[in-house]
């Protein structure tokens, strides 16, 4: 599956179109991808709204990489 067509990262490309700024990640993008099965990245907005975003598996592996790589 294309990095384009997981939910996880479309939505995470709309905040970043929206200027929102990503907080924290868990776990942190130096642990290991292959002890990873589930990521949470935390976006704090202009105005102030968190929005969490989850992903499992496979998605996360690629949500984890289109991080590193944008």
């Amino acid at each position: 599956m294309a990095d384009n067509q997981f939910k996880s990262i479309s939505e995470l490309k709309k905040l970043l179109d929206a200027n929102c700024k990503i907080e924290k990640i868990h776990p942190q993008m130096f642990a290991s991808d292959a002890e990873v099965n589930i990521i949470t990245v935390t976006v704090v907005c202009p105005d102030g709204k968190r929005q969490t975003i989850r992903a499992y598996r496979e998605e996360a592996h690629a949500l984890r990489e289109f991080i590193r790589t944008s």
